[in-house]
């Protein structure tokens, strides 16, 4: 079949909005909500109908990356495994929650399984190159994305793979996606002081002690991707050999070893998890070495939901984690929050046991996301807490819907404008930035408002 007729511009993206509209609402099952069906709209028109088909590449396989502000293509479309399978994650959760578009979604999904198949996955020593070029030529080069294979990458592989192959019911790919799993346990497990390395040579050799000096061998956000990724394997194919083991192993590392009593995660970490720190140093130290240590306000939000998903998964008594968990939420609100704009900032330093410095006052995208989902998820799992978390994910909205989503071009800026005005010009759309964190939030917040 000719692939310009199967994307085919401006056609395609109107019955994909018609699509995302006509899905069940809650007002047709119980009664009017007005909040999920704003939800709904901006996730129809405010995100989907910019990114697909947009983002397909009909010509060569896989997905396109970068996008100006204005939505133009922009660079050599390079592809990188977690930006491919993060669109691999979203197409197929999207044919799962509207089976009715099974020609849109599944077909966008298939196409972009077929290119981790046939483009990134190394037939030669296994696992998925991190990068390669928009013709699927593997990138060569010093650098972290063509000399390396990442655990990060290879999570968000499998997380792709198997919500393609839980969407569809296809067991070849959700054998592919146990293959992969297997690839990368085989190679990246630390069995003696558990997790998994970063970095792995192209062969699969792990790099026991970090990629350079400036990568330690482990760190939180592999961590709670991989976390996220055994979480989507285990509840498509729970019988996989060693996957549960290493799921519990995680979800135990997350939450009893990287995250603090006082609801933060450490960063980045020495091979036997020590943390890598610079809270003892001065703050021209502290402010040399932000990436390696500092409080990540997303990223705690983030890692609250996805503790309480693996826990339920592996049917574990959840109160344990949601006692950490709502640590987690609670800091991010009471250090995090700006209470004069809404919104959470990107990041601080500890400055005192319950004391933090806003250093970084951006507001990025993925975070807004993060929050507003993990808001409504609180707000379901302990409805009369105080905060009051279902009024915290109607202010997060309305910080996205007033800052941070683009009324002329579509889309959403990469930061809020209140303390990234630049965003107006910014990409659209790169490596790092495609549809998972918002998709994901949008309908995991929708489904919680239409359960209530």
């Amino acid at each position: 079949m000719d692939d310009r007729r199967v994307w085919g511009g401006a056609s395609f993206a109107a019955v994909l909005i018609a699509l995302v509209i006509v899905l069940p609402t809650r007002a047709q099952l119980s009664g009017p909500d007005a909040f999920a069906d704003t939800l709904r709209r901006s996730l129809a028109t405010d995100l989907l109908t910019h990114w697909y088909p947009r983002a397909v590449d009909s010509v060569h396989g896989g997905y396109l990356s970068d996008f100006a502000h204005d939505w133009t293509p922009s660079g050599p479309q390079d592809k990188f495994i977690v930006t491919q399978a993060r669109h691999v994650w979203t197409t197929a959760r999207l044919h799962d929650a509207q089976p009715r578009s099974d020609s849109l979604y599944r077909r966008a999904a298939r196409h972009g399984v077929t290119f981790l198949r046939n483009e990134m996955w190394d037939e030669t020593h296994g696992g998925f190159h991190s990068l390669v070029s928009r013709t699927g030529a593997v990138q060569s080069g010093d650098g972290p994305y063509t000399a390396t294979k990442t655990a990060y990458g290879q999570a968000f592989a499998i997380y792709g793979l198997a919500e393609y192959a839980a969407a569809t019911g296809d067991a070849e790919v959700l054998r592919f996606a146990q293959r992969a799993f297997r690839w990368l346990d085989d190679n990246a497990h630390d069995d003696d002081h558990g997790g998994y390395f970063r970095h792995l040579r192209p062969d699969g050799t792990p790099y026991r002690t970090g990629y350079d000096a400036r990568t330690p061998p482990k760190n939180q956000n592999s961590t709670i991707h991989l976390l996220e990724a055994f979480t989507r394997l285990y509840q498509a194919a729970p019988d996989t050999p060693g996957l549960r083991d290493r799921l519990a192993e995680l979800l135990v590392l997350t939450r009893d070893t990287m995250t603090t009593n006082r609801g933060t995660l450490r960063l980045f970490y020495e091979r036997d998890w020590t943390p890598i720190s610079y809270r003892d140093s001065s703050m021209a130290v502290r402010e040399a070495h932000y990436a390696l240590d500092h409080v990540s306000f997303g990223h705690d939000v983030e890692t609250a939901f996805l503790m309480m998903e693996a826990a339920e998964a592996l049917g574990r008594d959840p109160d344990p984690t949601l006692t950490v968990g709502t640590r987690m939420v609670n800091h991010a609100l009471r250090h995090g929050w700006d209470r004069a704009n809404g919104g959470l900032y990107d990041g601080g330093f500890v400055v005192a046991p319950d004391s933090i410095r806003i250093v970084r006052r951006t507001k990025a995208w993925w975070a807004q996301a993060e929050a507003l989902h993990t808001f409504a998820l609180w707000a379901e799992r302990r409805p009369d807490a105080a905060p009051d978390y279902g009024a915290k994910a109607r202010a997060t909205w309305r910080y996205i819907d007033r800052l941070l989503i683009d009324p002329d071009h579509g889309g959403w800026y990469r930061n809020g404008l209140d303390t990234a005005p630049e965003a107006r010009t910014a990409s659209k759309g790169g490596i790092w930035k495609g549809t998972y964190h918002t998709a994901r939030a949008l309908l995991r917040t929708i489904a919680l408002l239409e359960t209530r």
